[in-house]
């Protein structure tokens, strides 16, 4: 009966993934005054709630990644570092997260471009299914370095076929960051000095299109003269007329590298770490505007489900809800790895946005 549920919910999971031209990511990079490292990044997805869950992995906790046909039978792998992520759907499937050694993972969706190999049935010991990517590098490793070596040997499968690939985010405490992409088969690594990333076509070709935005600037334009004609501002911010606002990943890219590089430096990381909050509220998708016609099929108050941010250097790792805007976090130096119960909890104890009546004098 348990190996029959699994594979119920994981139809569910392909499901949602096999449409991902209903999701998107948003990723931005902040450094603060006092060299504070901030990583903070959205997750979307309009066609139900992702029942997101925070897990606790403690140093030790074994796992064992699920291949084509649902079947628990992949790599093995166990926690060297404890860590603390975000899942969806299954606990199992983290797509953000922090581990003890200040290394910050997540996965982005990729859907149109990326290709990973083939399932090799002989290769069975040693491939893992992308989504549980994030939680291989986060138990195993200390630094970017040591998990693009350990990436050599392992091979990254889909679980069904007909779902979308991602890529992914990596950053440890030196403030290195890389972005990983699978494109026919082969593994390809950027430096991610800009520190932004969204989701398709791939990191490079987005690097490329800002060049089609060197015209944008912070503030007003300057009065012109045009022949006799003055033209002029109608009011403040006709420096980034022309800033795109639309949803897709491009445009996304686009306004977060803005964004994130005309923002004034924050004095503190935790300064930082509101600033990008701040900034990441610019990209929360409302439900509706995913589907043609009015067509919404979930009752859920925004397509922005989460939003998160991790600070290697602290160790700590902040995530709001669409149910719940208030910035929660989890301190990593306060939880002991070697002793700390495998958990997972939902990220909201009850859906619904908290009001809270303000007190006045009488």
């Amino acid at each position: 009966m348990k190996k029959f549920f699994f594979v119920i919910s994981l139809s569910v999971v392909l499901f949602a993934v096999a449409r991902l031209e209903l999701r998107a990511c948003t990723g931005i990079t902040l450094r603060a005054a006092d060299g504070a490292l901030v990583l903070a990044r959205t997750i979307e997805w309009g066609g139900s709630d992702l029942n997101s869950q925070y897990v606790i992995v403690p140093r030790g906790y074994k796992q064992q990644s699920y291949l084509p046909g649902g079947q628990k039978n992949g790599l093995k792998f166990s926690a060297r570092y404890g860590y603390v992520g975000f899942a969806v759907e299954q606990q199992e499937f983290v797509a953000e997260g922090l581990n003890e050694a200040g290394l910050s993972a997540g996965l982005f969706y990729f859907p149109g471009y990326g290709r990973y190999e083939d399932y090799d049935v002989s290769k069975q010991s040693s491939s893992i299914a992308d989504l549980q990517l994030v939680s291989w590098m986060l138990g195993g490793f200390s630094t970017v370095g040591e998990v693009l070596e350990a990436l050599k040997d392992i091979h990254v499968v889909a679980v069904d076929p007909r779902a979308s690939t991602v890529h992914w985010r990596v950053a440890d405490t030196t403030g290195r960051q890389v972005v990983i992409e699978i494109v026919d088969a082969k593994v390809s690594v950027y430096e991610n000095h800009l520190g932004v990333l969204t989701n398709s076509p791939g990191f490079e070709w987005q690097l490329t299109n800002l060049n089609n935005y060197v015209n944008l600037l912070p503030g007003s334009a300057e009065v012109k003269s045009w022949g006799s004609q003055q033209v002029r501002s109608f009011g403040a911010g006709s420096g980034f007329l022309g800033l795109p606002g639309d949803v897709t990943p491009p445009s996304r890219f686009v306004r977060a590298a803005f964004f994130q590089t005309t923002a004034p430096q924050a004095p503190t990381g935790p300064s930082a770490v509101r600033q990008a909050f701040q900034i990441l509220n610019n990209f929360d998708i409302p439900v509706g505007v995913e589907f043609a016609g009015g067509k919404v099929p979930a009752d859920i108050p925004s397509a922005t489900q989460w939003t998160s941010a991790t600070a290697p250097l602290s160790r700590m790792i902040y995530f709001r809800t669409m149910y719940n805007s208030a910035i929660r976090s989890f301190d990593l130096r306060q939880i002991d790895f070697a002793r700390v119960p495998y958990q997972a909890a939902p990220l909201d104890a009850e859906k619904e946005q908290p009001i809270v009546p303000m007190a006045w004098k009488k």
